[in-house]
């Protein structure tokens, strides 16, 4: 009789278990091991639910390809509303799925970093690209929304011949195009991008809290939120705050405390 020690390293190890394992836990007459048993269920239970969800999340990936297109992406962005900071896109052509993958709105801090890590070691190409609060000032916040999707496409190697967006038709981007409302939580491709765009630009104002400090960047992103607008009305704008965005504009008397590093 296999011993208890040895029946959970091979639970703890996961699916797929050897033929007739999970049976044999259930049949056992030790407690212990029936009790592994009912955990490999579960685990099991779940894996197939896991697999269903992932299948469903690809079903627009799926009709693309029906349609005769080869090359699918995915594309969302992350920042358009912060006051600061980049708005930042990312394209992502998903030949496979990767498990967890979800909407990152839906996901924890840590769940997202670590589908992003993922996500960058697989074989999946991923595109990013990225505009400042000068660009997003001079073009518009709906100008940079295509801009910056636009730039992330064309960074994908190799090029696809079909995008999923995330809300709405990339303006100016000549490649078929289905957007998909909410489709960072419809669509595997547009979540992959969600993820990417996101952890992205979390990372770039987790820097610009060091180099501007007092703002709390790295808590809040950027984002218009009451302590972020209390430390505008004390401290005015820094240099990436987006000028063009009402609460900043209303801040710019105190601009000239930060004269000096726009010289």
């Amino acid at each position: 009789m296999t011993p208890l020690t040895e029946l959970r390293r091979i639970v703890a190890a996961g699916p797929p278990f050897p033929d007739g394992f999970v049976s044999a836990l259930e049949d056992d007459p030790r407690a212990g091991a029936r009790v592994l048993g009912a955990a490999c269920r579960k685990t099991l239970g779940q894996t197939v639910a896991e697999k269903g969800r992932l299948e469903k999340l690809m079903q627009f990936e799926r009709e693309a390809a029906e349609s005769g297109f080869h090359c699918v992406a995915g594309v969302d962005e992350a920042g358009r509303g912060p006051l600061a900071g980049p708005i930042v896109a990312a394209a992502v052509i998903l030949r496979h799925p990767i498990e967890g993958l979800n909407d990152s709105k839906q996901l924890t801090h840590d769940q997202r970093e670590e589908l992003y890590e993922r996500l960058r070691a697989s074989s999946n190409p991923i595109g990013t690209g990225i505009l400042d609060a000068d660009d997003i000032d001079r073009r518009g916040i709906q100008s940079a929304n295509y801009g910056v999707m636009a730039q992330a496409v064309a960074q994908l190697v190799p090029q696809p011949d079909f995008l999923l967006v995330d809300g709405f038709l990339i303006k100016g981007c000549a490649l078929p195009q289905k957007p998909l409302i909410k489709g960072d939580s419809r669509s595997a491709s547009i979540a992959a991008a969600s993820i990417i765009a996101k952890v992205t630009r979390d990372r770039i104002m987790k820097k610009m809290d060091t180099l501007y400090p007092g703002y709390g960047f790295a808590l809040h992103k950027g984002y218009g939120t009451r302590e972020h607008c209390d430390a505008l009305q004390k401290l005015g704008p820094c240099p990436i705050h987006r000028r063009s965005f009402a609460p900043v504009t209303a801040s710019l008397t105190t601009e000239s405390l930060f004269a000096d590093e726009n010289q």
